[in-house]
């Protein structure tokens, strides 16, 4: 028996792999690359050739270069295809523009998110005005205005007119950060802009999808049939994500239990709620009697087809729900076409159409998420299944001189608990692939996951259902309300007992995952850093033993011990290469004043504002930076007390003096009126605005230290004084901007 892959068997998963490589090589080397048009245009045709002999030839050898040929083919029109779509290449671009940019028209071309303090949305750019002058432009500007009296949510097909110039988005402003520009830039926005009312005017309404729009609206329509009929707030806010997939309304309490116990997938409309609707079309198709033949495979697949995008379109065609969309699309022809077709090609050929459409699809969490999730599913349940014969087992307890009643109750009991066993072999085969992707992106592992998901997606599941009839039942008694009013009227209790019905499933399913994470609060590992490396190597190592398992041979087993070792290895070198690393952090968080002295993994974190950080602040703002460092030993200060930092006040001027290190630095928050004698200092922090002038500060504290300006001051204050320092000499830095600052220690050893 061989032990090679049989490429026959699996052609588009081929060609699909030398797609993502081209793509993978694009994302890592695209600014050295040249345009490679050409380039694929000679490969194909060296392909043609290649065929054209293999034809003649007929000998397998020519066969293969030929095929290998084809995979080089796709592997640059790969990478020529990602380079085509990266909108920042344009010769008319807004980074050709800079800060020369007047005014620009752009339309608002995606869903607005809602924020305590902020609309945000994105615009694409049709021209702009320089000079005086309008020419055309394009690019994506990720914008944010307030929610103040009188303002209006951004609507999508908004034309807007919009005085200033946008600003290219930001950097991660502290150490381990999610990098926001990068994921902006992968969905083709590479500036960001916070318009103020008076910056802006809709002048017309043009959307880029009038097939967009109107789906967009359906949503909100529907949207305000759960908001009429589910009352309790964090109920509705569910029931709309759960639905629809508007998740405006969900709390960020709620967000973190379902993150917590690995069920966050429930509120995301994707894969999950096409399949069940898929599941649905496909089990009333299987009641219809006379089941057979060509005419009901196409009959039954265009059914299927009109349920998933029907349903795609009253969701609003979110990005989600169109990529299950296409995925179930592609089974469904895979099925009614009558052949027997391998259901990784199937899943192949749908993500190789995807990725042609988008390229930096691949980037794209959700999209690795649901083909790993499927993939593994496909592979690996029937497998872990095989396990366990749950059916069989109580089956087999049935005896002739059994009751009815019995045998009865052997028979229910077998299949429930082997829909349960079904269930959770999916779940952990789910896991098994996207296992890596947890750790990597979100830090974290939920042990809970298995025990959360056997309840609460059955629940949800059929909370789903409900919350379809709820739809369909509110747009019947809708109808009939166009020609009755009376009788729409009575009617309405219908949807009414629908709604409660709806209402408490929600509100079971969602208790029950607030009573996991309290019953279990140690399940879920979290504050993992996983490097790129690293997660590569996981997936190594899960399908070197996956092949070990289906193979037997001892060579699989050693390579996953040889890729174990490299795994620990790196995570040795990471952590003995940071433990003499000793870092002063200034930190970038809006409106605090917040320092980090770090020895290897340990740390103090002060406020010198003296107020604790919120939850949110440490969540995004410091945590990341604990987890990239592994750090084990960090404590939080509110003000110096504890923090074992040497700290002086030699007046009552709001001048702190702290040595760290070698260190020397000044927090300097007043007008330093008392503080006239010389001060040595390396930094000088400057804190709500200090009244401070150039001269002042030489006064006392030289030329030689980093003027640095904190998030606490305001905008203009640095606009003003900044220049000022800049002019006379000083080294500054303002955290608002430019992100946390880093100093080493003096007595830090030469290269850390």
């Amino acid at each position: 028996m061989k032990n090679t892959i049989t490429w026959a068997s699996y052609a588009f998963v081929r060609l699909t792999l030398a797609l993502m490589a081209g793509i993978l090589t694009y994302l890592y080397f695209g600014e050295m690359l040249p345009p490679l048009a050409g380039g694929v245009v000679g490969a194909v045709l060296l392909f043609g050739a290649a065929q054209w002999w293999a034809g003649r030839q007929r000998r397998p050898e020519a066969t293969d270069l030929a095929g290998m040929l084809a995979v080089l083919a796709v592997y640059v029109a790969g990478a020529a295809l990602t380079q085509q779509a990266t909108e920042s290449r344009a010769a008319n671009h807004l980074y050709r523009f800079g800060g020369e940019i007047e005014f620009y028209r752009a339309v608002v071309d995606d869903y607005t998110v809602v924020r305590p303090a902020t609309y945000a949305t994105t615009v694409r750019v049709s021209a702009v005005r320089v000079a005086g002058q309008w020419q055309a432009a394009v690019g994506g500007i990720r914008v944010s205005i307030p929610r103040d009296a009188g303002v209006m949510a951004p609507v999508y097909g908004n034309v807007w007119l919009v005085r200033g110039a946008p600003a290219p988005s930001k950097a991660p402003l502290n150490p381990g950060e999610f990098d926001y520009r990068r994921y902006l830039e992968y969905h083709q926005v590479y500036h960001q802009q916070f318009i103020h009312p008076d910056q802006y005017r809709a002048i017309a309404t043009a959307p880029p999808s009038y097939l967009r729009a109107v789906a967009m609206r359906t949503a909100r329509v529907l949207d305000g049939v759960f908001r009429q009929y589910v009352h309790n707030k964090r109920e509705y806010a569910l029931a709309s994500a759960l639905v629809l997939g508007i998740k405006d309304d969900v709390d960020q309490q709620t967000k973190q239990a379902y993150a917590n116990t690995g069920t966050t997938h429930i509120m995301a409309v994707s894969g999950l709620q096409v399949g069940l609707l898929f599941g649905a079309v496909t089990w009333l198709l299987s009641r219809i009697p006379g089941r057979r033949g060509a005419t009901f495979r196409l009959v039954s697949a265009l059914l299927g087809l009109a349920g998933i995008w029907s349903y795609a379109f009253l969701t609003g065609l979110s990005a989600s729900v169109l990529r299950a969309a296409v995925m179930f699309t592609f089974i469904i022809v895979a099925r009614a076409s009558g052949r027997q077709t391998n259901m990784f090609n199937t899943l192949a050929v749908a993500a190789f159409c995807l990725l042609c459409y988008d390229p930096y699809l691949l980037c794209d969490v959700g999209f690795q998420l649901s083909f790993l999730a499927v993939i593994s599913i496909v592979y690996l349940q029937p497998r872990i299944v095989a396990w366990l014969d749950v059916r069989g087992y109580f089956l087999n307890k049935q005896r002739p001189w059994q009751s009815k009643q019995l045998q009865w109750l052997w028979q229910k009991t077998s299949w429930l608990l082997d829909n349960i066993w079904q269930a959770t072999a999916l779940s952990l085969a789910a896991q098994v692939a996207t296992f890596p992707l947890g750790l990597y992106y979100f830090h974290q592992f939920p042990l809970s996951f298995l025990l959360s998901n056997l309840v609460a997606v059955p629940i949800s599941s059929m909370a789903v259902y409900v919350g379809l009839g709820l739809l369909l039942l509110k747009g019947v008694v809708a109808f009939i309300g166009l020609f009755s009013t009376g009788l729409a009227s009575v009617l309405d209790f219908l949807p009414k007992i629908v709604g409660v019905v709806f209402e408490q499933m929600i509100w079971l399913f969602n208790q029950y995952i607030f009573w996991i994470g309290n019953f279990m609060p140690g399940a879920l590992i979290s504050g993992i850093h996983v490097t790129a490396p690293q997660a590569w190597l996981i997936f190594a190592i899960i399908l070197v033993l996956l092949a070990f398992v289906a193979r037997r041979h001892l060579a699989w087993l050693g390579m996953a011990c040889v890729l174990m070792g490299l795994f620990a290895g790196s995570s040795m070198w990471a952590a003995r290469r940071l433990a003499p690393d000793e870092q002063l952090i200034f930190y970038s968080i809006p409106r605090r004043s917040v320092v980090g002295f770090w020895q290897g993994a340990a740390a103090h974190i002060v406020t010198v504002d003296s107020l604790p950080l919120t939850e949110t602040e440490r969540t995004y703002r410091i945590v990341p930076g604990i987890i990239q460092r592994e750090a084990r030993q960090v404590s939080y200060h509110a003000g110096w007390r504890g923090s074992q930092v040497p700290v002086h006040r030699p007046d009552s001027s709001g001048l702190v003096l702290a040595v760290w290190r070698g260190v020397r630095v000044a927090f300097v928050s007043g007008r330093l009126d008392g503080a006239r004698q010389p001060c040595p200092v390396d930094v000088v922090v400057l804190r709500r605005n200090a009244r401070v002038w150039p001269e002042t500060l030489e006064a006392v504290f030289g030329r030689q230290p980093t003027i640095i300006f904190d998030s606490s001051c305001k905008s203009w204050y640095v606009a003003s004084l900044q220049p000022k320092l800049q002019v006379a000499g000083w080294q500054t830095h303002d955290l608002t901007q430019q992100g946390a600052y880093t100093r080493q220690p003096v007595a830090a050893p030469a290269g850390n």
